[in-house]
Parts: C-alpha cells; structure tokens; sequence
C-alpha cells in the first residue's frame, strides 16, 4: 500500500523530448512489484517540444504516483536535483527512459540497501540491442577493451564498484552530498559517487538488481556520446583533482600520442615508422579484442565491425578529453556552448 505522505521509495527520472521512449519507459515502471510504502515517480521534463510534455501530462492525470516537474535547467543533473527536492520517499531510485527494469528492481534495490548498509546501490551494466550496430554496440559496451575494466560492465560481479548504472540512495545520503553537480552535462553520476567514495562511503553492485540499457545505434551517435564524456570527465578531475581511475588517462594519452607522432612524422621519417607501428599494432589488439568478445558471446556476425566499433569508443573519448584540455587553457574552464547540450 502506497502510503500518500512518505512512499517506500521516490523515482527519479530527468526527461526530454523522448516522445518515441516514454509510454514503453513508463509501462515498464509501472509494472513494478509492490515495495513497503509504496513508490512515487517524478520527473523532471526539460520543456520538450515534441509531444512528450503532453504525454507526461495526460499520464500524471491518471496515476496519482506520477509527478510532473518542470526543468527550465533542460540539464540532467538540474532535473535530478528538482526530482530529489520533491521526492518525499525514504529512499530515492533513479532510472532512465532508455533503459528497462526487471519487475523486481525497485524492491531488491531497497533490499540491498537494507542489507548492505551502503551509500548507493546497482546493478551491472546490461545491454539489450536490436540491429546490427546496436548489438555490436552492445558487445563492446561489455569488453574490457572498450572501457577499460570497469566493474560495473561485469554482469557476475558482486561487491563494491567505483560507480553503478542509475543507483539507489537513502534521501538522506543525496542531501548530505549535495545532490549532482549541475554544472555537469556528462558524468554526474560519476561525480556524485567520487565525492560519496572519498567520504567514506560505498557503492554495492549486485547481479540480483537488474536492468537493461540500450546502447546508441549508430556511429555518429556513439561518437558524440562518448566525445561528450571525454570532454566532461576533464571536468570532473578539475574539480577533484584526481581521476577516479587511471583508466580515464589512458585513451588521451593514446590520441595525444599518435597526434604527436603525425605532427612530427612530417619532419622526421623515423616518427613517421613509429606512427604506422603503433597504428598496426592498435588494430592488431583491437582484432583479438573482437575475436575474443565474438567467442565470448557467439556473434562472430559482429567481427568486421567489432574493431571499429572499439576505435569508436577510444578515440572519441580521447579527443573530447584534449578538446576540454585546450577549452580549458584557451576559453579560462568555460566549457564550450556546443558541448553543453546534451545528445542522445
């Protein structure tokens, strides 16, 4: 039973123009099993123009759980702090429209919680994917070649992570950190759980929390996407001073390298010998790299495309990082207009 002045749990949910996504998104949380308290939903529309804000109106209309919230910020991060200062649930639960939840996922997220004692809770990072870019998306998503090792992307792994995917906090914690960082278009989540970690806290991931994120199906979107959190993890360790992992340095450190190296290749032949060894032997790695994550998975249909799909991964998120470097040297750490908008 839904209790009408403090819910079990509070969703939080940061929108915009996602007309195509939100009534499958929203079926899928309203398919929830029933959590002690009951749940409310709000979220946080950042004034989209294509349909969705009615949509969200007419569904806020029926269900009295679902709470409309205005974002003039359009931001992420903006729309996920108005969510938490409205939420009135003990804990809070963040989800994404893009993503899809086992019907039990709000209820072993509070069950972890309780259990673990954590500051935050998640899953791993699931894929589901239905073309042929898609899923070779999806496949590198979940190599550690693409993204370095990350536990949150082992779907087996039990314990304590640097991040999760969305995460699940007591309110209280959310507060005492001060919500996200709104001058983040990227990384927020990222950000909040460093701050979380360096206060003593920890981030539990399990594989009994279970979701589904749908990876972008395109190369142009994928580009963008993660030159975006290049550019925005500069900011991130501006602010901290520290990486979270020195796996953040290592695609800037391999483009600026091979920029060097094309620069110099110009003046000195030996440079030019050294560029097309290191090239070689990228695309060597990257062809194992594929050829192990097509056995792992038994899609060898992904091989022709695997290796670009991981050069897609490196190299866009290496040259947004030296973009937010020269942005940050020539522009005084004013990020760039362009990049603050947020692509899909």
């Amino acid at each position: 039973m839904t209790n009408p002045l403090r819910p079990g749990v509070s969703v939080i949910v940061p929108c915009r123009n996602e007309r195509g996504a939100i009534d499958t998104f929203m079926a899928n949380v309203r398919a929830q099993e029933a959590v002690p308290g009951g749940m409310e939903v709000l979220i946080a529309d950042g004034r989209s123009n294509d349909g969705t804000r009615e949509i969200l109106e007419n569904l806020s209309r029926q269900d009295s759980r679902v709470v409309l919230i205005d974002n003039p910020g359009l931001t992420v991060s903006a729309g996920l702090n108005l969510a938490i200062r409205r939420a009135r649930g003990l804990c809070v639960a963040r989800m994404d429209v893009h993503s899809e939840y086992a019907p039990d996922y709000l209820r072993r997220c509070l069950e972890e919680l309780e259990r673990t004692g954590a500051g935050n809770v998640g899953g791993p990072a699931l894929t589901r994917a239905d073309g042929f870019f898609q899923r070779a998306n999806a496949a590198a998503y979940g190599s550690a070649f693409a993204v370095g090792g990350a536990r949150f992307h082992d779907a087996c792994f039990e314990g304590p992570v640097d991040t999760v995917p969305y995460g699940c906090w007591r309110k209280q914690t959310l507060e005492d950190l001060g919500g996200f960082d709104e001058a983040l278009v990227r990384n927020q989540d990222d950000e909040l759980n460093l701050r979380l970690i360096r206060q003593g806290g920890t981030i539990w991931q399990t594989p009994r929390i279970r979701s589904w994120y749908r990876p972008r199906n395109n190369a142009i979107g994928l580009f963008r996407q993660y030159f975006q959190y290049g550019y925005w993890k500069v900011h991130v360790i501006r602010k901290h001073r520290l990486p979270g992992s020195l796996r953040h340095l290592v695609p800037p450190l391999t483009v600026a390298a091979g920029l060097l190296l094309l620069v110099a290749s110009v003046m000195v032949p030996t440079a030019a010998m050294v560029l097309a060894f290191c090239v070689l032997a990228y695309l060597a790695i990257g062809l194992v790299a594929s050829v192990i994550t097509c056995r792992r998975l038994g899609q060898w249909r992904l091989l022709p495309v695997l290796p670009f799909v991981f050069a897609i991964y490196h190299f866009s998120y290496g040259l947004g990082f030296l973009r937010a470097l020269a942005d940050l040297a020539l522009r005084r750490g004013v990020p760039s207009a362009k990049l603050s908008d947020l692509t899909r």
